[in-house]
């Protein structure tokens, strides 16, 4: 049996456009974030056929939560339907959580020492650790082994890790992935598929 799985970022947040780091907490999504949620499940429409012969399973964090009714709406999917799995929601920063990176860098400039741009959310204090989200990842994709056909709706920083898992990234390529709202991506044979309305990446 060949799985298919389609996995899906929130759109974005009043914390997103303020620049702060969301972690667990939450932020409604913005009007830009609702469109470009139904933008992707306008796309994905057109590669899924039949909705309900696909499961869908979501982070129960709100704005993924938001994301997935307007994605249930637009490709017509029974929301009553969707599973929630925590396992799926966003990396936890801790202390961080609702701060500006001006703010980070004020009150623990220790902290970043030696980090990049894409390995600082480790250092948080109560933060999650990647191993740690790497272990919940790995847990979730064996659990969902057997399920053919998969839409995941999930977050930025958890999407990256994920993808990379699936393919088989070391931990500095799988935190360098990209992670934006207007795109989505399939993964099938070990393979990621980058989806947009204008070309297809493989990775």
């Amino acid at each position: 049996m060949q799985q298919m799985i389609y996995l899906l970022r929130h759109g974005e947040t009043e914390y997103n456009t303020q620049g702060r780091y969301q972690g667990q907490l939450d932020s409604p999504l913005t009007e830009l974030g609702r469109e470009q949620v139904q933008q992707n499940a306008r796309m994905l429409k057109t590669f899924i056929d039949h909705a309900h012969d696909w499961k869908i399973i979501s982070s129960p964090l709100g704005r993924a939560v938001e994301s997935t009714e307007i994605l249930c709406e637009t490709i017509g999917y029974n929301y009553n339907k969707v599973e929630f799995d925590r396992r799926l929601t966003e990396v936890a920063v801790g202390q961080w959580a609702g701060l500006k990176m001006s703010d980070i860098q004020q009150m623990w400039p220790d902290l970043l020492t030696n980090t990049d741009a894409f390995n600082w959310y480790f250092h948080a204090p109560d933060g999650e650790s990647y191993e740690a989200v790497v272990s919940r990842l790995s847990s979730w994709l064996k659990e969902i082994q057997h399920h053919p056909k998969v839409i995941v709706v999930s977050h930025g920083l958890t999407g990256r890790i994920l993808r990379g898992i699936y393919a088989g990234l070391h931990k500095e390529d799988a935190l360098k992935l990209e992670v934006s709202q207007d795109v989505f991506f399939k993964l099938a044979n070990q393979e990621v598929t980058r989806i947009c309305s204008n070309f297809e990446d493989i990775y």
